[in-house]
């Protein structure tokens, strides 16, 4: 339980049309029970707690510009498919008098650090989701060199290696074949994308580790994603991936778990056949 919440940092995904007409309704809201809530112009803001209107995407951008803050973010889910964004339209009525009552729970969510001495690194090095090393020519594949805590593992020919969180075990890294983790859980996963050998399979490792890759592309150049943001960089380079010295600080909905969002939202004992 979290009370005393007065300041709210407000994100949208202005894409959405919904998200003005409950960006209003949360306006009023925070009126009425004496709540300061206001959108940010940049990245130096302070609040108690920041609330995000979209989906998964946005929560992740929003994410990103809470950074090491660790504000507690709440998502509102007017997007598509989201496990971060835990609160729909229909709790909206009670929404901020929950949060100022503090009638919330707040989880940590491990993020990854990206760093390499043999390259200086575009954008924000950290990922909420996924650090995610892919091929930049669509004809061939790249060949990633990995080590775990100084050990080599082995080397991956592939289109790509993500190395993701629990966080981040429902997206990319799922598509691709990887297990799904309890978000809790202090562990990485090593996801690899289409692998030249059917025998490479995906590994959970513990979330301390440090995990060393080293980049060689035919085409003398590969992509480093982080959370969906990607830049090009020349081959030949050696990553560093680990886990930051921050959490994620995800404020969920009371009344649902990560289990019942699996059975939803993957539809899991659902029958995926046909009534006659």
């Amino acid at each position: 339980m979290t009370s005393g919440i007065t300041r709210i940092a407000l994100f949208g995904n202005d894409g959405l049309e919904k998200a003005h007409s409950v960006a209003t309704r949360l306006y009023a809201d925070a009126a009425r029970f004496g709540m300061e809530l206001f959108e940010p112009e940049n990245d130096d803001f302070t609040a108690d707690i920041v609330v995000c209107l979209g989906g998964d995407g946005t929560f992740l951008d929003v994410a990103g510009k809470v950074g090491a803050k660790e504000i507690p973010i709440l998502g509102i889910n007017i997007g598509h498919l989201g496990f971060l964004v835990s609160y729909s339209e229909e709790d909206l009525r009670s929404l901020l008098k929950d949060v100022r009552n503090g009638q919330f729970e707040v989880t940590n969510h491990n993020v990854l650090e990206v760093s390499s001495d043999d390259l200086e690194l575009r954008g924000y090095p950290f990922a909420l989701n996924e650090v995610a090393i892919l091929k930049h020519d669509v004809s061939s594949m790249i060949n990633i060199s990995a080590s775990v805590d100084g050990e080599f593992l082995t080397t991956y020919m592939a289109d790509g290696l993500i190395v993701g969180t629990p966080t981040g075990s429902t997206a990319y890294s799922l598509s691709v074949g990887g297990p799904v983790i309890v978000p809790m859980l202090d562990a990485m996963v090593l996801t690899p994308v289409a692998p030249h050998s059917l025998n490479m399979r995906p590994l959970v490792i513990g979330g301390d580790a440090v995990v060393e890759l080293n980049v060689k592309s035919r085409s003398g150049s590969f992509l480093i994603s982080l959370d969906g943001r990607s830049h090009g960089y020349r081959d030949d380079v050696r990553l560093k991936v680990r886990k930051a010295d921050y959490k994620v600080k995800v404020v969920t909905h009371g009344g649902r778990s990560f289990f019942s969002s699996l059975r939803d939202k993957l539809m899991w004992g659902m029958p995926t056949y046909g009534r006659r």
